[in-house]
């Protein structure tokens, strides 16, 4: 199975050449992109059978190189969930993509530019997801972030271009932190694996243990939009195409927080920060909660409330039980796929009615009630409604907390319950106002917007354009994501099952540093 893994990264940059070659066929280039990702799907679940079934992670070191100068490629149960999850997402937002490619033409996803960016935008997040040292770590960031500069420039607009100059000016500062950290970890100990780190980094003084432990937190927070590190995301993300804006909102910022697990249960397991986690995990709820709360236009909602659950999974971190990190591995799953989802919804929601603005858009419910279901279903689900995926995972963040039982725990349960009711609020709001208003309904919408005038001088609240013909694949993808948000719940059990073993093993100190031959451990 060892064969298998340097194919997650392999396929993608192979995909994404040949793509670049067939420019101008865009047959081509649709054909190969979803082979590839579809390839990539099969192989992660194919590993994450192994080794969930072995009990025994998988390790590849690339080239044969003896650790640690070789490259090593890490699956453990962590890393090839989040693969699947991430394929099934890349390649629901790329049949998304064609549908919108296949009706408007080249203007606002450049096929020639878009399949390749793509491609390598994939290969960077599988790469990030299985690097085994943190330098191959870097570079994963490193190969998503280029890609990402590409794609959310694409169609080349005022606001995509000035939105793009602020997120690589962040990127960059994230990534120039990032290579210090590394670098000065390894002039300390010798070394960037992992599994050495973790061994050789009680060796040092309590004090530089620290601020290495902070200057990678620093990196990886602004990475997964924590607050007060989260300014750039809801000014960024909007901006770009629908389909570029969803595969960010889903998949991007939990590039980040993934970093933020492995170092903080593998490396740093002795220098205890959580204190400051958990009150950075409560501003980012609550901030982002309260910023979605003040918006009018549903990407930027939806971008708010991005950041707000970023802060569910950074309390889960912090609470740094088996249990607590269980529940964050299953609430990343649930947000990943609802998240997507929601941002896939918006885009057809933008198609139908030529806005996004929730004091613009009005009628939907009549005119497309399909639309309005897809947007109901993930909309609960993310708000925690009860039985939703989304109850399931902050219902047992909130358990893990109350087994600590201390003050701040408490504190954090309380802010987490009142997060999840202002998400739902505001959701059920930008529904309401979106499908259940009607056009002809006069003295209704004139209390509506009495009522909600104070977003009268939101970002985006005049927001217009042309009403546009929604392709099949396009509802069809997102009616299937939300199948599978519903998957979320129905097959709450055997995922749950999974997350918590995999809460139980990353507290367990990895075992890299035994291979020295591209084995498996």
């Amino acid at each position: 199975m060892s064969a298998l893994v340097p194919l997650l990264v392999a396929l993608p940059l192979l995909g994404a050449g040949i793509a670049l070659v067939f420019g101008r066929q865009r047959r081509v280039q649709v054909g190969v992109s979803v082979v590839t990702l579809t390839l990539v799907l099969a192989i992660a679940a194919v590993l994450l059978y192994t080794v969930d079934s072995s009990g025994q992670a998988i390790a590849v070191s690339v080239g044969g190189w003896p650790i640690p100068f070789g490259i090593v490629l890490y699956v453990d149960r962590l890393a090839a969930l989040l693969v699947v999850i991430s394929s099934i997402v890349l390649l629901a937002v790329l049949l998304f993509s064609v549908g919108q490619g296949a009706a408007d033409g080249d203007d606002d996803t450049p096929v020639t530019i878009f399949h390749p960016s793509y491609l390598i935008l994939s290969a960077g997040i599988f790469n990030a997801f299985i690097a085994g040292d943190l330098f191959n770590l870097y570079v994963g960031f490193e190969i998503l972030l280029v890609a990402s500069y590409v794609l959310i420039t694409l169609g080349s607009t005022e606001s995509r271009i000035r939105a793009g100059v602020v997120y690589i000016v962040v990127s960059l500062v994230s990534s120039i932190l990032f290579l210090a950290a590394i670098a000065a970890i390894y002039g300390a100990l010798g070394t960037v694996n992992i599994a050495q780190l973790a061994e050789r980094m009680t060796e040092l003084p309590d004090s530089t243990q620290l601020v290495l432990h902070l200057m990678l937190l620093l990196a990886f927070s602004i990475k997964a939009a924590v607050f007060p590190l989260s300014f750039w995301l809801p000014d960024s993300y909007p901006t770009a195409p629908a389909p570029v804006t969803a595969v960010f909102a889903g998949l991007l910022t939990k590039v980040g927080v993934y970093a933020m697990i492995r170092t903080e249960t593998q490396i740093f397991r002795d220098n205890d920060v959580n204190t400051l986690l958990l009150i950075v995990a409560l501003a980012t709820m609550i901030v982002g909660v309260l910023g979605a709360l003040a918006q009018a236009e549903l990407k930027r909602i939806l971008s708010f409330t991005l950041v707000s659950h970023v802060g569910y999974l950074v309390f889960g971190l912090a609470i740094a039980t088996p249990l607590a990190l269980g529940a964050t591995i299953y609430y990343m799953v649930h947000h990943i796929i609802v998240q997507t989802t929601l941002f896939l919804a918006v885009g057809l929601v933008e198609r139908r009615a030529g806005s996004t603005s929730i004091l613009k858009v009005k009628g939907l419910m009549r005119a497309a009630p399909l639309l309005a279901v897809l947007f109901f279903i993930p909309a609960i689900n993310l708000g925690g409604l009860p039985p939703f995926s989304g109850f399931i995972g902050k219902l047992a963040l909130f358990d893990a907390a109350a087994e600590v039982g201390t003050p701040l725990m408490y504190l954090l349960i309380v802010g987490g319950i009142v997060t999840s009711l202002l998400t739902l609020y505001t959701l059920m709001r930008a529904w309401n106002l979106a499908f259940w208003r009607e056009d002809d309904d006069h003295s209704e919408e004139t209390g509506v917007v009495e009522r909600i005038s104070y977003l009268g001088d939101a970002p985006a609240a005049d927001d217009e354009g042309a009403r546009r013909v929604i392709p099949r694949i396009m509802t069809a993808t997102t009616a299937g994501m939300v199948a599978v948000t519903v998957a979320l719940t129905v097959f709450a059990g055997p995922l749950y099952a999974l997350c918590a073993s995999i809460g139980d093993a990353l507290l367990t100190p990895v075992t890299l540093v035994q291979l020295d031959d591209g084995g498996g451990s």
